[in-house]
């Protein structure tokens, strides 16, 4: 009898323990907006504006103060593919119910098109007056641009832009990978209808077109310019979505080109959900690699077909064009890629049953990149400064997928920027739970700024370690070395910043 109660008693502490451990993390709530604007730079030596358009997304840090991040690029004026990617901070306080004013600051790096960047780094405070409708605000007034490390380009403008609410739910880092049923989900705050996303990492292609007579033709043949990057999309509805997508060349041309563009598209399923028809249109900015794209402002029409290989991975091909309205930049596109589709952050869904969910793990890290000695093409040898960006999806416990992004604010190299992707492997934590030590290998683009990179391909490993200062934030630093094939630069790396660290519900 002894021994019976002893074996159920372990059974129901087991249990219990088990139980504790299987707790359904806390869902939290951060309420955020994506902003897009626009403002007219006042270039030098009697140049013609350059239309500056920019997309951001901001995190409110308490019931005012903001900051997040952004990116710019030329849409008007003569310096297509003038690109920069910057921090911002701010404080938005409404004066009446629907009436505010935001006061904000964008610290940046980049530039590009033979403009007078001189290192790429840039400030962008601005003071603006903005009226918020039910669903969007729109906001003016004044900012004032200086790219200030050796730079001409100095500018006191109107700006205006255009907001949405942006808000998402989250749990703590440390949930991630913590797996429960779906009956236990269901008593538990994550019971509400989940999100569709996707993410897809493509290798795409532009061939040239045009007449003999066309510039770009004339330029450049009629080479195809060889492209790597990614397209994230959210959808709004069960068939319509909306979508940023980012590439950047690394064959086929000088190293430098890049393109950004951000659109909607309808989705049409079919073949019991095991076959997808896609069809896509955004607008962007690109140019640079020798590319003459005028102001930068770029059309682009796609359709694609995805057949899926596994249960949330589909394969992607797609056929469309990249132009200018006028076509003095026409290319046709054609590309192929991996693509994966999550339901997060909610359990209920008109046309699936789910029977598990598992928290994944996400990292959005903000850096300051160093390259020692970076070699040039033509100018003299310098130490290379950036302002980066990563974003890590943990697959596991210890082994995530990664992609970067960098443009230079230090060094005279102001047009140089770079596009990676690459996988990383971590230790679990120690030193009381807040240390982890990672090694990650990274390659894409790269290129601008006459950093020799070749044709634009850069290979990019480094070892580091993560440092937890809070629920969601860690310090980062990490050392390592970046190779140019087919160009000079071969230089040790150091970098150093901070990492935001959530945790989301993907559903099985």
């Amino acid at each position: 009898m002894k021994k019976i109660i002893l074996v159920f008693t372990t059974l129901i502490l087991t249990q219990f323990i088990v139980s504790q451990e299987k707790e359904v993390p806390e869902m939290k709530f951060q309420k955020g907006f994506a902003k897009m604007d626009f403002l007219s730079i006042n270039m030098p030596n009697n140049e013609v504006d350059m239309g500056f358009t920019g997309i951001h997304y901001n995190i409110f840090l308490n019931d005012y103060a903001y900051a997040g991040l952004g990116i710019y690029g030329a849409v008007s004026g003569i310096r297509g593919g003038f690109f920069t990617l910057g921090a911002n901070a701010g404080i938005k306080k409404f004066i009446s119910e629907n009436l505010y004013t935001d006061f904000g600051f964008h610290y940046g790096g980049g530039g590009g098109a033979a403009a007078p960047d001189g290192g790429g780094v840039f400030i962008k405070p601005h003071v603006n007056l903005g009226y918020q409708f039910k669903n969007f605000g729109i906001n003016a007034g004044w900012s004032y641009v200086n790219f200030f490390d050796g730079g001409e380009i100095k500018s006191h403008q109107l700006n205006v832009g255009v907001e949405i609410p942006l808000n998402y739910n989250y749990s703590d880092f440390k949930s991630y990978e913590n797996e429960y049923a779906f009956e236990t989900l269901k008593s538990s705050s994550w019971n509400i209808p989940s999100l569709k996303t996707s993410l897809l990492l493509h290798f795409n292609n532009l061939a040239i077109k045009g007449s003999d007579q066309n510039r770009n033709v004339q330029l450049l043949g009629r080479n195809t310019i060889r492209l790597a990057g990614f397209e994230l999309a959210n959808y709004f509805s069960k068939n319509w979505f909306g979508f940023v997508k980012v590439d950047g060349a690394y064959d086929g041309i000088k190293a430098g080109y890049m393109d950004v563009f951000l659109g909607a598209g309808y989705h049409y399923a079919f073949n019991k959900n095991r076959t997808n028809i896609l069809a896509k249109f955004g607008v962007g900015a690109g140019g640079g690699g020798g590319v003459d794209s005028k102001g930068g402002f770029l059309l682009y029409p796609d359709i694609s077909i995805e057949q899926r290989l596994f249960k949330d991975t589909f394969i992607a091909i797609n056929k469309g064009y990249v132009m200018s309205p006028d076509q003095h930049f026409y290319t046709s596109s054609f590309g192929f890629g991996l693509k994966y589709y999550l339901e997060r952050n909610g359990i209920i869904d008109d046309e699936k049953t789910f029977s598990s969910g598992k928290f994944k793990g996400l990292e959005v890290i903000t850096k300051h990149d160093i390259y020692f000695d970076a070699k040039r093409d033509g100018q003299p040898t310098e130490d290379l400064h950036q302002i980066s960006l990563q974003i890590n999806l943990n697959l596991n416990k210890n082994i995530y997928v990664a992609g970067q992004t960098s443009f230079a604010i230090y060094g005279n190299a102001g047009a140089y920027a770079e596009g990676i992707v690459g996988l990383g492997v971590k230790t679990n934590p120690f030193f009381n739970n807040k240390t982890t030590v990672f090694l990650q290998g990274l390659a894409g683009a790269a290129g601008g700024g006459d950093i020799s990179t070749g044709e634009g391909l850069i290979i990019k490993p480094s070892i580091g370690f993560n440092y937890e200062l809070s629920k969601t934030l860690n310090f980062r630093t990490a050392a390592g070395y970046v190779k140019a094939k087919g160009g000079s630069l071969s230089s040790p790396l150091f970098n150093f910043g901070i990492s935001y660290n959530i945790s989301f519900l993907k559903m099985n």
